[in-house]
């Protein structure tokens, strides 16, 4: 059953893993560390290689690469442009896949995977990166289901490895389009570039990007009322004009507040609050991001979480953040849970 509403959410009743939650390293600079983009790492249809038992799997459809295959997808323009096309969409990796290489991972001498974001994301675009989400509580289908990823986290821990998921507080996917009234472009259209100033909105998208549905808050309390879950953006808190800063998008990376206000390309900047680092007035859009990644772990027994797009978050925010997630990881028993966030632009930004 899909989950839809933060309001129903009990994460006390969440039952905890058999044998309770997996603990902490005493140190995590002690770790190996693995990066994967989950949707090209595996799409679990390999063959030859070989399981968590070390046996040769034979079932697959898909054989290992050999260095005689060097160049074999670009033998002609046609193929080329096949391969270049490939690049910019989904093209299979699994959370099944990834749970079927562990055993791989693990003669490496990995003893903990940082994954590529898993949450279901916009369906009129091919962000197979992950970063464009649209639902909060949900794993993408390309990559498979909650249960998928219990396993996977299971599996590896079974093993010994840790499991790290890359997050997202900074910004949702493309969930609604804007109706900007400046800065002219050629083809007869508007540029929503950050000025400082909010820009209309035409409205949510829908699963085909259209922005068909109305740009208000939605009665939390009249379901009957709510967009297809494919739609706008989820849980329904989400729906939720507040929650976004509606600015347009960055121009200009290092341009203060520009960095901080506007969109990641056509990604939806999210208000986490107002104010200076000790005084910071949090928003109920970052309170929900809070309770969203609670639930992750509650829900998974994820060990830890890569922040993404930190630079372009308040400091308040980001301590918020950090404080709400440590202190409920405490509470059951994950002493010393990773937390790591990107920054770029320099040590100015390390704060």
């Amino acid at each position: 059953m899909p989950f839809n509403q933060l309001a129903k959410l009990d994460l006390a009743a969440i039952p905890n893993p058999a044998g309770g939650f997996f603990p902490s390293p005493s140190a995590w600079e002690d770790q190996v560390f693995y990066f994967l983009m989950l949707d090209r790492f595996s799409d679990d249809k390999e063959q030859a290689y070989r399981d968590l038992q070390g046996t040769v799997v034979t079932s697959g459809t898909t054989p290992l690469y050999q260095p005689g295959d060097g160049g074999n997808a670009v033998q002609n323009d046609t193929a080329a442009a096949k391969w270049r096309q490939a690049g910019g969409r989904f093209v299979g990796g699994n959370l099944k896949g990834l749970t079927s290489k562990i055993g791989y991972l693990k003669r490496l001498g990995v003893t903990a995977i940082w994954i590529s974001p898993i949450f279901k994301q916009v369906k009129f675009q091919d962000t197979y990166h992950g970063y464009g989400i649209q639902n909060f509580l949900e794993v993408d289908p390309h990559f498979g289901s909650r249960d998928d990823l219990k396993t996977l986290v299971k599996v590896a821990h079974q093993q010994g490895i840790y499991v790290v998921l890359d997050i997202i507080l900074n910004h949702t996917g493309n969930i609604f389009s804007y109706d900007a009234d400046r800065y002219p472009t050629s083809s007869g259209n508007f540029d929503p570039r950050w000025d400082g100033k909010p820009y209309k909105v035409k409205g949510f998208n829908d699963e085909k990007g259209i922005p068909s549905i109305t740009f208000k808050l939605t009665d939390a309390n009249n379901p009957s009322s709510w967009p297809k879950l494919d739609q706008a953006v989820w849980p329904v808190e989400f729906q939720n004009p507040a929650f976004y800063r509606q600015q347009g998008r960055i121009n200009s990376w290092d341009n203060y507040p520009e960095y901080l206000e506007g969109d990641f390309f056509d990604l939806k900047d999210v208000q986490h609050g107002q104010g200076t680092t000790d005084t910071y007035q949090v928003s109920e859009a970052l309170d929900a991001m809070c309770k969203i990644y609670q639930f992750w772990i509650a829900d998974a027994d994820i060990d830890g979480y890569r922040i993404d797009t930190v630079k372009h978050m308040d400091p308040g925010a980001t301590r918020y953040f950090a404080s709400a997630i440590h202190e409920f990881t405490q509470s059951i028993g994950k002493e010393n849970y990773y937390l790591i966030g990107e920054i770029t632009g320099g040590r100015k930004n390390a704060f």
